[in-house]
């Protein structure tokens, strides 16, 4: 794919229904920006849209084609705008302007912020977040890739591009001894998903993360409760992928359904696996499915970190030492 900087301005004459044509809190510009990997500012009655060059002629295609919609008095939903989107494959490029627009080259919308990159690195996975079906993030602690990978599957849930949010990752350290601990499993496992939770309350307000929770539209879980389902129209992510073993991963891969995406992020030098011989999920799958066709892959390092920079130096430190002979 084409990541050349591109741009395009859309005016439409009748501001009246602009509302509509962007959706509430901008609804509709998040969902093709989630979609196509674009960026779109509105200023009045003017739409900017930049990215790729062809994702832009897109974009600006299906902008054009929602205005046409809502003129002639028909309905403007998430699907119909995922029909424009499916339709758009072929765009016209006529009026698209390349060269630097000046703007952000991707970002994500939830309900309480708008995330930008804050690294060359964290630009590319956004932009892999918006286009393949599986990612592989990898890493040290402090670039992102959990916290991105939330706040995109928020964004794709609140415009309904998918219907579930599945967060999920391997309660190593729990072991046989889960039985154990006090309260029911929820109780049990909660403690290992906590930094999930907390990306979660920082992408969407408190009430809304509890309702969907009770709903099931957000599902916490470790690995273990995802087999034998198949997870379809669903944003799935898998963080502390390093502590799953072979099969486990392969298990979890293979829950891929319809119109789903799967994230999978970890340091692959922190594996905690009992028993210290056994080969990490991660690395086994990364090294078996990079250059496949709709699985990309991203590799931060400490330079990445966008925690306090005491933290990228600890990083190094310790990288520094597992280098040495």
């Amino acid at each position: 794919m084409d990541y050349g900087r591109a741009r395009a301005e859309i005016a439409f004459d009748d501001s009246a229904i602009l509302g509509t044509l962007f959706g509430q809190f901008d609804a509709n510009l998040v969902q093709i920006e989630n979609r196509l990997g674009v960026f779109i500012a509105a200023r009045g009655n003017k739409v900017l849209v930049e990215g790729a060059e062809d994702s832009v002629a897109r974009a600006r295609d299906v902008l054009v084609k929602m205005h046409e919609k809502l003129l002639t008095g028909e309905e403007l939903d998430a699907g119909a705008i995922d029909a424009l989107i499916a339709m758009s494959d072929e765009p016209h490029l006529d009026g698209i302007i390349t060269g630097d627009a000046g703007l952000p080259p991707v970002m994500i919308r939830t309900r309480k912020k708008t995330i930008t990159p804050r690294s060359a690195m964290q630009g590319e996975y956004m932009r892999l977040l918006a286009k393949k079906d599986v990612i592989f993030a990898l890493g040290p602690a402090g670039t992102g890739k959990t916290y991105l990978a939330v706040a995109q599957a928020v964004a794709q849930l609140i415009t309904g591009s998918v219907q579930r949010l599945i967060l999920s990752r391997p309660a190593v350290e729990a072991g046989e001894k889960l039985g154990f601990l006090p309260g029911d499993m929820k109780d049990k496992v909660d403690p290992y998903l906590r930094p999930l939770y907390d990306a979660l309350f920082d992408c969407m307000p408190p009430e809304q993360v509890e309702r969907r929770l009770a709903s099931g539209e957000i599902e916490i879980a470790p690995i273990a409760f995802m087999r034998g389902r198949t997870l379809a129209d669903a944003f799935v992510i898998l963080d502390e992928a390093q502590n799953t073993t072979r099969e486990q991963m392969k298990m979890f891969l293979t829950r891929f359904g319809q119109n789903s995406r799967m994230v999978v992020c970890g340091d692959p030098r922190q594996v905690d696996i009992p028993g210290g011989d056994r080969m990490s999920g991660l690395a086994d799958a990364v090294e078996r499915l990079e250059g496949v066709d709709g699985i990309g892959v991203t590799r931060f390092t400490a330079a990445d970190v966008v925690r306090h920079p005491i933290v990228g130096r600890i990083v190094e430190a310790y990288e520094g030492e597992s280098a040495k002979p």
